[in-house]
């Protein structure tokens, strides 16, 4: 066996030098955690829920785990279909060492260690002794939901919410005195995807019930909307959010949307053209409505979803059949904020991007808009498939380079598991390697003071202010 001068996952696992450690360890480690963006369950949350076994908390939604085992050759029995939970989780773990450089290796360690204790390398010949062990544990009272993010020190959740959502189980957990805020975001997709009138239609009507309103008109649309804003903002709403494949924009939008609104209400299919025209009207009015409440906007940018047509039938979306979009993004995303700050009704902005190769689109595009706040315009945390090391590091790096890193609002989970905190000492520990090796280089002074509170700024302080959390 080759003697290696590091342990895996040991204390210094991701920090090269000792610089990155100080970092790490005096200014990243003892930091909080607020999770502005993420995809868990009100409903887990609000209820305290208590997992059955380890499978159950892990494995299921979890598509980033499922498109790995499929690559794996693993049958689909074995990933979202009725085989018992230890006969997936031993599939689960036959793949596992198969994921070597991939982020899923480390995420499953980390939280194998974070979690659970176990510092053993999970495989086929590991697997029935940690699943024991794990789901053992997961009965435990101090292994429930609001247990598990007290351990990873979370104190703030903002889950993904459609217009249409009662927030009862926001309501319900606002009253709970557990030290752990919920709070919900808007995520109005629907209200503008109009692709199948017949499925639009059938969601207008929940709209419609939801806000009160009755929904005949473009007018009426936005009114519906409107509505559900001042709803979601009467329960501590802090931001909304958007997954689009880009910004859209036509000068023409405002002027044709009630038309084309009117056409697909009727039943009637759109072409392309009047699709963005309603896309681009709506968005529009919804930003407006989030600036004037002080509201951060989201825009997920570039996913090319639901590739596999057979399994997005079967499955349905989000289930691991999505990929990286080669979409124009500069030219709609300049022209649509530009549109909303030539009124000042352009709010505080988060782009995420998809595709390494539209990075340094989407770091200058940030800075011809950043007026009258630190930060105002923001470049996510690598997402998705650039959530992972190089990821992390080309995103940090770029907007080093063409924007103010010290001004970054930091790492999200964007995840459905509650197993997924320990991504965020993932991140944290890649950004103090990246400032620890410039000071070790020469390239930065060795003023700690200074280069810690910028660590602590990204890794918290940014993003408390940002969303006034």
């Amino acid at each position: 066996m080759i003697k290696t001068s590091r342990p895996f996952l040991g204390d210094d696992f991701l920090l090269e030098t000792e610089a990155s450690i100080q970092l790490y360890e005096q200014f990243a480690a003892p930091a909080a955690i607020l999770d502005y963006h993420c995809h868990l369950s009100p409903k887990d949350i609000a209820e305290n829920r208590k997992f059955q076994n380890l499978t159950e908390i892990w494995l299921e939604g979890d598509h980033y785990k499922w498109r790995a085992m499929r690559i794996n050759g693993v049958a689909e029995r074995y990933i979202t279909g009725n085989a018992s939970p230890y006969e997936k989780f031993l599939e689960w773990s036959k793949t596992v060492p198969y994921t070597m450089r991939n982020p899923l290796y480390h995420w499953t360690h980390l939280e194998l260690k974070n979690y659970f204790g176990t510092t053993k390398v999970l495989d086929e010949t590991s697997a029935r002794e940690i699943y024991d062990e794990a789901s053992a544990a997961l009965q435990q009272d101090d292994f429930s939901v609001l247990s598990l993010l007290k351990r990873m020190k979370v104190e703030v959740v903002c889950t993904t919410d459609d217009p249409t959502d009662d927030l009862g189980y926001h309501k319900q957990f606002a009253k709970q005195k557990t030290g752990i805020r919920m709070f919900p975001t808007f995520r109005p997709d629907k209200a503008f995807a109009a692709e199948n009138p017949k499925a639009y239609n059938q969601y207008l009507e929940k709209l419609s019930a939801a806000a009160n309103v009755s929904i005949t008109t473009f007018e009426d649309l936005i009114s519906a909307l409107k509505a559900r804003i001042e709803f979601f903002d009467s329960l501590g709403c802090r931001a909304s959010d958007h997954g689009l494949e880009y910004m859209y924009f036509t000068p023409d939008a405002m002027a044709k949307a009630p038309a084309a609104f009117k056409k697909v209400r009727s039943g009637t299919a759109l072409d392309h053209h009047e699709l963005l025209q309603l896309k681009c009207a709506v968005l529009s009015e919804v930003c407006k409505q989030y600036h004037a409440k002080g509201w951060v906007q989201q825009f997920h940018l570039g996913a090319l979803r639901g590739n596999n047509s057979r399994m997005l039938r079967e499955l349905g979306p989000d289930t691991g059949f999505d990929s990286i979009g080669d979409y124009p993004q500069a030219q709609g995303m300049s022209k649509f904020f530009n549109q909303l700050d030539d009124t000042d009704q352009l709010t505080k902005t988060i782009i995420y991007n998809i595709n390494p190769s539209d990075n340094d689109i989407f770091a200058t595009m940030l800075g011809n808009f950043s007026l009258g706040v630190p930060g105002k315009m923001q470049w996510g945390s690598g997402w998705w498939f650039m959530d992972q090391k190089d990821g992390m590091e080309r995103q940090m790096n770029t907007l080093s380079n063409m924007g103010l890193l010290s001004r970054f609002v930091g790492m999200v989970t964007d995840s459905r598991s509650f197993l997924s905190y320990p991504r965020h000492e993932y991140f944290r520990r890649i950004l103090c390697n990246l400032l620890g090796r410039d000071i070790e280089n020469g390239e930065l002074p060795d003023n700690f003071d200074w280069v810690g509170k910028i660590v602590q700024d990204v890794c918290y302080n940014n993003a408390k202010e940002y969303f006034r959390l």
